[in-house]
């Protein structure tokens, strides 16, 4: 090898080390850096030596779609649990210490009370104040799931505005990556931050994607509607101001293709805009549909008959609601629980007389019973006590058993929440588990090791160590060379 050769093989050397170097270095200081996938810039040896080849990105197509979708399915099991969770803690928590089903079994107990001791008008006036807790119950729990469905809508309006945001980034990456991969630019970090926007994106909404020429990427919904293809589809949606038991929440229109919400405790939602479709949508609307079933229940069961054989209709009697009326049997009343109050008739607080719940009478004459007014009289009460324990029918919408008492189905009502939630929050802990896995999967071949990275940069110091001796052998020829020539 020629002194002149030498020269350009050191001079290679350094070249080249210098940019392996600066790769590991960049390497180095992303270790912590989760959205930065590792950079390897290998050497080809040709016949004219040892030659840099371009930036290598480190990707798996198949572990970022299951990180993906693994990030989706986490993102709305969250959500939903959150969900539930806030309606369990409108209940009273873990022990439902404020539910309608323990107010009423208290009523049950006072109403018992009463009836043993009829005369006795401070059980009476006890039964009037457990009926109100009752009632107070049902209209804060309707309150509280209107509130939940308002604020799943408010979270899906702001869902919306994030993922049109995300999109409009991400086409301004997927279009520097499109025209640097064109041109052989390295186009790394923008493949980065593309791919650290798509994970963004997977959390509002199930994805899958197509990679096409010059690293082009199409984004799809998990149910195959176009999101993204060379710019960001049509998200459409309206937000309501406000929600009671009648209000029907706006569909979101993905390029025209309504939304689905999810379905199930451990929930079908992929990203959390589907979850929060599902709790105002289906969940909440469940949960209200009960409310009011209760609330029909108490209003038939209390209800005060003619005693005049004249043929006049039922009407409310310890409880009524908005409506003025009594409802017709197993069909579901719309916001009727967010209404629902004791009878003003048999409120002392009001100027009522809690006696009349013994005699009859809150709706007139003609529906006393006890026509006598004797102190012992307890037959309507003892039809009260009996009314909360018999069977009725309930509307089949519900979810719930159509045939059974108004007591028991409080009970079942609490059953199904705590049943749901309890499935919701099992299954995530389960996608929690599976989201660890994908990442850390994904992490092992794009992540950045340390221990790697440091022993690559000990042997480019090697490397670097023998091309310097290179030249100061050459340096020494050189000399050497010029002292003879003198």
């Amino acid at each position: 090898m020629g002194l002149t050769s030498a020269l350009n093989t050191a001079s290679s050397i350094f070249s080249n080390t210098s940019a392996q170097m600066a790769v590991v270095s960049k390497n180095i200081s992303n270790s912590g850096n989760a959205d930065y996938s590792r950079r390897d810039a290998a050497l080809t040896t040709t016949i004219n030596g040892a030659k840099l080849n371009p930036t290598v990105r480190s990707q798996d197509t198949l572990l970022q779609r299951h990180n993906l979708t693994a990030t989706s399915a986490l993102s709305a099991q969250n959500v939903l649990s959150g969900g539930l969770d806030q309606l369990q803690g409108a209940m009273g928590g873990n022990g439902y210490a404020t539910a309608p089903s323990t107010y009423i079994s208290k009523l049950e107990g006072s109403l018992q009370a009463f009836a043993a001791s009829p005369g006795n008008t401070t059980l009476a006036q006890s039964v009037v104040s457990d009926a109100k807790d009752v009632a107070n119950s049902l209209n804060q729990a309707s309150q509280a799931v209107q509130d939940l469905r308002r604020e799943s809508d408010e979270n899906i309006s702001q869902n919306v505005s994030t993922l049109r945001d995300l999109l409009s980034q991400f086409q301004t990456l997927n279009d520097a990556v499109k025209a640097g991969t064109a041109s052989n630019r390295d186009v790394n970090d923008e493949l980065d931050k593309r791919d650290q926007v798509l994970g963004k994106i997977s959390e509002i909404v199930g994805v899958q994607t197509v990679v096409r020429d010059n690293n082009d990427v199409a984004i799809y919904t998990s149910d195959g509607t176009t999101l993204f293809e060379a710019k960001p589809r049509d998200i459409i949606f309206s937000p309501q101001p406000g929600y009671d038991a009648t209000t029907t929440g706006n569909a979101v229109y993905i390029d025209g293709v309504p939304l689905k919400p999810g379905t199930g405790g451990n929930t079908s939602a992929m990203g959390s805009l589907q979850a929060n479709l599902q709790i105002r949508d289906t969940i909440a609307p469940k949960f209200q549909a009960q409310l009011d079933e209760i609330g029909r229940g108490l209003v038939t069961q209390f209800a005060e008959k003619d005693q005049t054989s004249s043929g006049l209709p039922n009407k409310p009697g310890l409880f009524t609601w908005s409506g003025g009326n009594v409802p017709a049997a197993g069909t579901v009343q719309p916001g009727i629980s967010s209404s629902i109050s004791v009878n003003a008739a048999v409120d002392i607080s009001v100027g009522g007389n809690p006696t009349k719940l013994r005699d009859g009478g809150i709706n007139g004459a003609s529906y006393v019973a006890n026509t006598t007014g004797a102190a012992g009289f307890s037959t309507l009460l003892q039809g009260y006590v009996t009314g909360l324990t018999t069977k009725i029918p309930f509307d089949g919408t519900t979810d719930l058993n159509t045939s059974l008492s108004v007591s028991d189905y409080a009970s079942s009502s609490i059953g199904w929440l705590e049943e749901y939630r309890s499935q919701a929050s099992d299954s995530k802990d389960t996608k929690k588990a599976a989201a660890a896995t994908a990442s850390q999967a994904l992490l092992s071949v794009t992540g950045v090791s340390l221990d790697e990275e440091l022993s690559k940069l000990l042997d480019l110091e090697q490397s670097y160590k023998a091309s310097t001796k290179i030249v100061s052998t050459v340096n020494d020829m050189l000399q050497s060379l010029m002292a003879a020539v003198r």
